[in-house]
């Protein structure tokens, strides 16, 4: 069973969405959905607690050995990001699943595509193959992105579409220019070629650096990420809670392109502009804060943001530095959840004025404010919440870098904007009330949506309580990354590298 253990989380939500393509009744669609997320969740925590060893785990699709067939690579990064994916998945599906999922058909087979896309992203050890997974999360997200309808859906999706089509063009050019190169699109193979003579270096810098412009562009990364706080403030609120793993799958996907390739052989590909366009990034999405006028548009602001935080820490090559990146990527990704979660329910309660930061009608529900409390505490980076010990382990770990007292102003500078942001902004959803004559009260919470909310929220200070293993772990999980050697080992399995003349491809 152990032996299988890594093509599971691909065949769970695979085979949900085949069992809910063919039965039609949403009740039973809800069931399997349920279920499915449920066993997801419990194999991505088995599954993490067997990386968690140390021992990479290389599963061939086919018995076809790398670099010829499909790899699946399960080390602690894949194992991890899995999981989170299942947790996001889980709480978020629960959230739907009290109506939202009513609006529109299908909506259950493509939330579970979703889940195999992003699993099977982060699991692959090829890179056509994160290619085939990133596209067909991308299909599942349009879909689920226009699912209810509306004006703002259709204007969002329709630029979300066409920029990720560009994208996709520009993967599989950058994919054509690198195997012509090569002779190989299994990362392993990559770094174990690109440490040979016999290739053009000016040909495989040109493909790498196309990946790397398309992997900023999923992950936000400035001047690219203008598509994406109006197509998260468009989505609905549980689709909007899953896509916020979506822009670390290209920062996980850089990260492990450094790691893995570009450290050996071409450290200098990030150097000098990442860390000057992330840096971009969190100022243009602290400003966005600033201006937002309703708080899904804020949070989305702040998922941006997020991305263009954990996108200071590659071109550092450092193992500090990632773990702490590690552990502000898990933080961040449930505190946009969080925050998308509570949007939706205080829009519900609000009637006409939603979650717009504008006066509105008398609203009840001391645990819903107390939650907006944790989660904005906990993304503004507070004590004693996950984000301030994110924010500590990460400017920390950035102390002695090259521009390190930049990056500590910008990122200090924006926590304060950004919580003045928040302040402003929950003062007038909770304070700013006005009774209003014939005023009907807020129909009653599903409990699904409560206990989805109640849940993420929970997240910050769970994080905060189990911050020492978790730093831990992070580390581990850094040190594991940074150790290109044995990835290439475990993936090829000692394989000696091939000749790059064209009669070997």
């Amino acid at each position: 069973m152990i032996r299988h253990a890594p093509i599971l989380p691909l065949l769970i939500p695979f085979a949900a969405a085949l069992l809910q393509m063919a039965c039609q009744r949403l009740a039973v669609q809800r069931w399997i959905g349920t279920v499915a997320c449920a066993v997801l969740l419990l194999t991505s925590a088995w599954l993490a607690l067997l990386a968690d060893d140390g021992e990479l785990r290389v599963y061939a699709l086919g018995d076809w050995p790398a670099p010829f067939g499909i790899v699946l690579v399960v080390d602690r990064l894949a194992a991890a990001m899995t999981l989170l994916v299942a947790i996001l998945g889980f709480a978020s599906l629960l959230h739907a699943s009290a109506g939202f999922d009513e609006r529109g058909r299908n909506f259950h087979a493509l939330f579970q595509l979703q889940l195999f896309g992003l699993t099977g992203a982060f699991l692959t050890g090829d890179l056509f193959n994160l290619f085939v997974f990133f596209e067909v999360m991308l299909l599942a997200s349009y879909t689920l992105l226009a699912h209810g309808g509306g004006v703002s859906r259709t204007r969002a999706g329709i630029s979300y579409v066409v920029l990720n089509l560009i994208g996709s063009a520009l993967f599989l050019i950058a994919l054509g220019l690198l195997y012509g190169t090569l002779g190989t699109l299994n990362l392993a193979d990559v770094a174990q070629r690109l440490a040979q003579p016999g290739y053009d270096p000016a040909l495989a810098r040109l493909a790498l650096a196309l990946l790397i412009t398309v992997f900023a562009l999923k992950a936000g990364l400035l001047p690219l990420s203008f598509w994406l706080p109006p197509t998260y403030t468009a989505a609905g609120v549980p689709v909007a809670a899953l896509f916020t793993i979506m822009t670390k799958v290209g920062i996980v996907a850089i990260l492990r392109l450094q790691t893995t390739v570009l450290a050996p052989s071409l450290a200098s590909l990030l150097d000098g502009w990442l860390t000057t366009l992330a840096l971009a990034t969190i100022a243009v999405a602290t400003l966005g804060a600033l201006a937002a006028s309703r708080l899904r548009t804020l949070t989305a602001w702040l998922v941006l943001l997020s991305a263009g935080t954990l996108l200071l820490t590659p071109a550092q090559a450092s193992t500090r530095v990632d773990a702490a990146a590690l552990y502000y990527l898990v933080h961040s990704s449930l505190a946009g959840a969080a925050l998308f979660l509570i949007a939706g329910e205080v829009a519900s309660r609000r009637g006409p004025a939603g979650d717009r930061f504008t006066a509105g009608p008398l609203w009840s529900g001391n645990w819903l404010k107390l939650g907006f409390l944790v989660a904005a505490m906990t993304s503004v980076g507070l004590p004693p919440f996950s984000g301030f010990v994110a924010k500590l382990m990460l400017l920390d770990s950035l102390r002695s870098v090259d521009g390190g007292a930049l990056i500590w102003t910008v990122v200090l500078v924006s926590g304060l904007l950004v919580m003045l942001a928040l302040a402003r902004g929950g003062c007038t959803l909770v304070w700013r009330q006005q009774a209003i004559a014939g005023e009907q009260p807020a129909p009653a919470t599903a409990w699904q949506r409560s206990a989805a909310t109640l849940a993420v929220v929970a997240a910050g200070p769970l994080l905060a309580g189990l911050a020492q293993p978790l730093s831990g772990w992070a580390m581990r999980t850094a040190t594991q990354l940074h150790a290109p050697e044995a990835y290439v080992a475990g993936v090829l399995g000692g394989q000696p590298a091939r000749q790059t003349d064209k009669g070997s491809r």
